[in-house]
């Protein structure tokens, strides 16, 4: 089922976002987190797509085993990374076969080495040209794309990156899928903003619960995140505590999720690294709430 198909038959769409293991202890790891997190009825499982595509064939092996052992639609991630259009065209062909139905559409991160972003020749340099691509040569694929609610960190301004947010949209984009973001009301208006430009597909909240405050400090820090003074300061006071920071990051992301509910957001997309103690503990709570 492609996007604009699961977002207009379902009042709230829960998904999960993976990436590929690199061993095969992490595999089972990720069966065992997975099978846990198919319990709550995902709408659909993504899975990443590594810097420079390195990690296309495992996107795709783990896009079939969601699809054909746990059940779930799977998206995958695309970027324009280090390919040229024909080489884009067959790897859609090879998803497309493989029966996947949902693309998240990125124009991925500069390779290793690179201070800025160059598109290959004969390659694309924006996310709204692979959407273009997208629909031309798959018309039926369900395409996400990214939004960012407090700036993409190359961006010189907020207003230049909603620009290039709508042209994502009015390529043919189905929903956005928002970056990680720990302070609600700087997605509320980001959605605002949104709907002023004419913006009309589903926004869907990125979370990410901190389960580790160094980690999350990595992550934000390259990503240009806000992060919460007091929420930095609880978590810096127990830095020595891994059950602490868990239960503080998880009760967080609890009250994220119960107030973004209340503003009726079309579901939430979990960044999960991959283990399911956190949204497992998340979404009990969640469930509990509503029902």
């Amino acid at each position: 089922m492609r996007l604009s198909e699961l977002f207009s038959s379902q009042k709230s769409v829960l998904s999960i976002e993976i990436f590929p293991p690199k061993t095969a202890d992490g595999d089972q790891a990720l069966k065992r987190s997975l099978e846990t997190l198919v319990r709550y009825n995902p709408a659909f499982i993504s899975c990443t797509y590594g810097a420079g595509g390195s990690t296309q064939e495992r996107t795709l092996t783990w896009c079939r085993e969601i699809q054909q052992h746990l059940g779930r639609p799977a998206m995958s991630h695309f970027t324009c990374v280090g390919s040229t259009v024909a080489e884009l065209s067959t790897w859609l062909e090879t998803a497309w076969n493989a029966g996947v139905r949902n693309i998240m559409a990125l124009r991925g991160d500069p390779p290793a080495g690179q201070d800025s972003f160059r598109a290959v020749e004969g390659g694309l340099k924006n996310a709204n040209e692979l959407v273009e691509l997208i629909r031309r040569l798959h018309p039926d694929m369900g395409i996400g794309v990214a939004g960012y609610p407090e700036k993409h960190i190359e961006a010189p301004s907020m207003d230049v990156d909603l620009i290039n947010l709508k042209r994502k949209v009015d390529a043919g984009a189905d929903a956005i899928f928002t970056q990680l973001f720990f302070v609600n009301q700087n997605f509320f208006a980001f959605r605002e903003r949104c709907e002023q430009m004419g913006v009309r597909i589903p926004i869907v909240p990125g979370i990410m619960p901190v389960t580790d405050f160094s980690r999350i400090q990595r992550i934000t820090s390259m990503c240009g995140t806000v992060f919460p003074t007091e929420l930095a300061t609880r978590l810096e006071a127990v830095k020595d505590d891994a059950k602490a920071q868990f239960d503080i990051g998880v009760d967080h992301a609890i009250r994220q999720c119960e107030e973004l509910q209340r503003e009726g957001v079309p579901g939430i997309h979990f960044y999960a690294l991959n283990k399911s103690e956190a949204c497992d503990r998340i979404l009990q709570h969640l469930v509990g709430m509503n029902g």
